[in-house]
């Protein structure tokens, strides 16, 4: 029997050290799958590509702010009051349009049978640098 297909939303999570120029760097996917109750974020903060951008910027609050969406998306203590949220009010919180230093992409939407495997894949293709 075949694996049953989800589908899934997302969006990447970009660091713009410098709003006014309009560069960013991918640091992170948030991914949801209403239909399974699924909300996962995948997050590295990189600091020399960071600091290629902006080497005059202080990074801890945005770093700071980076590191909390892993936090918000399993809902817990550590999400403050958006734990209150549903799971997909929690992304959809997550991906509204910022004009801030913490910006995300468009909302993207995907199937596959494996929705760990899929975040981890996307992670890899549009955020980790080869090396």
């Amino acid at each position: 029997m075949p694996t049953p297909l989800h589908t899934y939303d997302y969006a990447i999570v970009r660091l713009v050290p410098r709003v006014e120029r309009g560069e960013f760097i991918n640091a992170g996917v948030i991914f949801s799958c209403k239909t399974a109750g699924y909300l996962r974020a995948k997050v590295a903060f990189d600091e020399a590509r960071f600091a290629a951008l902006a080497p005059k910027a202080d990074p801890h609050d945005l770093r700071a702010a980076l590191l909390s969406i892993p936090a918000i998306c399993e809902g817990g203590v550590a999400a403050g009051p958006l734990r209150h949220l549903s799971s997909r009010e929690r992304f959809d919180w997550l991906v509204a349009p910022r004009s801030s230093s913490l910006q995300v992409s468009p909302v993207h939407t995907g199937r596959c049978g494996d929705l760990t495997l899929a975040l981890d894949k996307l992670f890899d293709r549009m955020v980790a640098v080869a090396v």
